[in-house]
C-alpha cells in the first residue's frame, strides 16, 4: 500500500478559548482519534477537543 491509497478520514479538531478551531491530525480509526481527543483533553487546558469524520465530499461533518 502506498501513501495515495491510505485513508485518513478521521479528524481531531480543537477550539481555543477565543473560538478558534484547529486540526490536530488525522487518523484512520474513530477509535483512534478519539483516544488522542480524550487524552489531550484530560491535560486540564481550557481547549475543547472533539472528533469528526471527513465525508465524501471532503468536508468535515460531526459524527
Amino acid at each position: 500500500m502506498n501513501d495515495s491509497t491510505i485513508t485518513l478520514p478521521w479528524l481531531v479538531i480543537r477550539q481555543d478559548d477565543n473560538g478558534n478551531r484547529y486540526r490536530v491530525g488525522r487518523y484512520a480509526t474513530r477509535a483512534e482519534a478519539q483516544k488522542i481527543a480524550d487524552s489531550l483533553d484530560t491535560r486540564g487546558h481550557k481547549q475543547l477537543y472533539w472528533v469528526e469524520r471527513i465525508g465524501q465530499n471532503g468536508s468535515a461533518a460531526t459524527d
